[in-house]
């Protein structure tokens, strides 16, 4: 009697096929082949993305739509809505068990730093709710989970391999120095400069291979890590648009978030970058130091 075959699989399995038979039918050059390719990583990106994107559409979609008169705050609906979506997507196998491990214990590490910085003032949550811890409802610690789910999706989904990847425990000390001065910089002075130079020096060397087609493709990390911090600042002003959060300066109207949330993100983001690299060093994977990955060549 054979094991059913999960529907994760299944699905997989599927997509790659529907993905041979657009290569086969559009492909035939090097120009239509770049393009493939280019498509190829978009879609794996918002694959990866699903978590956040989800997220960032419910917070958009409740500004807009949710009920005033509602008997469900919209910030308790959120998090319902996101226990529901990582249910869901832990049960139809599309996110690991090892994965949920890293995003729940960076929404611990979200909302710690959440409760703290609300309490300094750093930024407010307008709105009433019933599920939250003092002045912080649940569903933020949801938000600093999607970064977690994103980078440990594109891990998996690229098939990540590296290039002089530094030792786990210099990374772990970074990432400690990091969270740290989010707390410290409100008595002692901001390192953060600093750890913006530590950052460049232990990454400086590194390189990601990423699979968006069939090659494996180069990428220095620290690009890597930039692009990620990017993307997630315009997803914070969406956030922000969305009178999900609101920093000073904010309270009569929406204004674009400052750059300087640029580099926190950056920083946070470097937080799950070790939190997976530490998951996949325990399964025996990329992260460990002058991992080759094979170039592949199409065919």
């Amino acid at each position: 009697m054979t094991n059913p075959v999960p529907a994760s699989t299944r699905l997989r399995a599927r997509l790659h096929a529907e993905r041979e038979a657009l290569r086969a039918r559009w492909v035939k050059g090097p120009w239509s082949l770049g393009l493939f390719e280019f498509i190829s990583f978009g879609i794996k990106q918002a694959w990866a993305c699903l978590f956040g994107g989800v997220m960032l559409s419910l917070l958009l979609a409740t500004h807009f739509f949710y009920p005033d008169a509602a008997a469900l705050s919209r910030y308790d609906f959120l998090v319902l809505a996101a226990l529901a979506l990582q249910v869901l997507l832990i049960l139809s196998g599309l996110e690991t068990w090892e994965e949920a491990r890293v995003i729940l214990v960076f929404h611990v590490v979200g909302t710690i730093m959440e409760l703290f910085k609300t309490a300094y003032g750093s930024w407010i949550y307008p709105e009433d709710s019933y599920l939250r811890i003092g002045a912080v409802p649940l569903f933020s610690g949801f938000m600093y989970a999607a970064v977690g789910s994103y980078l440990a999706r594109v891990w998996r989904i690229f098939e990540f391999r590296f290039d002089r990847f530094p030792p786990l425990r210099a990374q772990g000390l970074l990432a400690a120095a990091i969270y740290i001065n989010f707390f410290a910089h409100h008595w002692l002075p901001d390192i953060r400069l600093g750890l913006f130079a530590a950052t460049a020096v232990l990454y400086l060397r590194t390189v990601v291979w990423f699979r968006p087609d069939e090659v494996h493709r180069p990428m220095p990390l620290l690009a890597g890590f930039f692009l990620v911090a990017v993307f997630i600042w315009f997803a914070e002003n969406l956030g922000t648009f969305a009178r999900a959060w609101s920093y000073p300066g904010q309270e009569a109207g929406w204004e674009m978030v400052s750059l300087s949330k640029l580099g926190s993100w950056y920083l946070l983001m470097i937080i799950s970058f070790v939190l997976v690299a530490t998951v996949h060093r325990g399964r025996g994977e990329a992260a460990r130091e002058n991992h080759q990955t094979p170039r592949r060549e199409p065919g």
